[in-house]
């Protein structure tokens, strides 16, 4: 297991400081500037997790509501809004410097019998026809300035290869559809609740990424703000993270500075596993008025 994996894992694994409250790290994951939505997003869901024994979770709504800062820890309230026969639902406040940056409603469902449909896989090429993360970004390396190289080429605990990618810095204008496949090896052989929380961690890739395609545009440039506001995630078949999941993304609506997007990850044997929508803000930098 790499050190960036076991501190993934150990990031999930949140501390109890007492009924219903908890304490998770801030730095690690995706970003050092600040906290990775998917990382606030993963812990609060374990959170929720913490109080409920019996079943697992099939869908989470959240909003993010202040950025998150990576110095300090996050502390996470749980509120037991419902113990039912069939149904478990709670709310998690996220905390930091006293005040809210992210709350998060999840709901767990017992087993059930009923009736199974769902789309089919799109026909893409694997895994291994596409370069890995360090390997697409390789090219890039002096087109990144000193101050976010370390940043842009530090190891990550999820392997991401995406499927047609885009230049970074010169991107054409092209469909939202796109794809990628991600995994994390080290998710071999932990529970059920943690493959929950890894997949929810990486839910949040590459999913605001695909409402600025169309535009032609990429975070590299300089030229949109870019930010979560929101992310929804249906659960629909057990999850192991180790292998590799296709996400296929699309992103049918971007207007008044946001951008709607869609994801489905489907497992290697086809099998819908999760579902994600999440609209974030798209705001174009203005550029300064030249002095008089």
């Amino acid at each position: 297991m790499t050190d960036v994996a076991r501190q993934l894992l150990e990031l999930l694994d949140i501390e109890q400081l007492e009924i219903d409250l908890f304490r998770g790290i801030g730095s690690g994951g995706e970003t050092t500037t600040r906290i990775f939505g998917g990382h606030v997003i993963a812990q609060a869901l374990m959170a929720a997790y913490r109080t409920v024994p019996d079943r697992m979770c099939h869908s989470l709504h959240a909003y993010f509501i202040r950025p998150g800062d990576p110095s300090i820890p996050v502390i996470y309230q749980v509120d037991r809004a419902r113990d039912g026969g069939s149904f478990t639902t709670r709310r998690v406040v996220a905390i930091q410097h006293g005040k809210q940056i992210f709350n998060l409603s999840a709901s767990f469902h017992v087993p059930e019998d009923g009736w199974d449909y769902q789309h089919k896989m799109p026909d893409v090429k694997g895994p291994e026809h596409w370069l890995d993360r360090p390997d697409l970004r390789e090219p890039y390396i002096e087109k990144i300035s000193p101050k976010h190289r370390d940043d842009f080429l530090r190891e990550r605990p999820i392997e991401i290869r995406e499927v047609d990618p885009r230049d970074l810095f010169e991107p054409e204008k092209t469909s939202d559809k796109n794809y990628l496949w991600f995994r994390m090896e080290a998710a071999k052989g932990q529970s059920p609740i943690m493959q929950h929380c890894l997949l929810a961690y990486a839910s949040d890739m590459n999913l605001l990424g695909s409402s600025l395609r169309p535009h032609g545009l990429t975070w590299f440039q300089g030229q949109v703000m870019t930010a979560s506001l929101d992310h929804a995630m249906w659960f629909h078949a057990p999850i192991d993270f180790s292998d590799w999941h296709l996400y296929e993304l699309d992103a049918p609506f971007t207007g008044g500075a946001r951008g709607f997007n869609r994801g489905l990850i489907y497992n290697q044997n086809g099998q819908l596993a999760a579902t994600t929508a999440q609209e974030g803000l798209m705001r174009p930098y203005k550029k300064k008025e030249a002095a008089s």
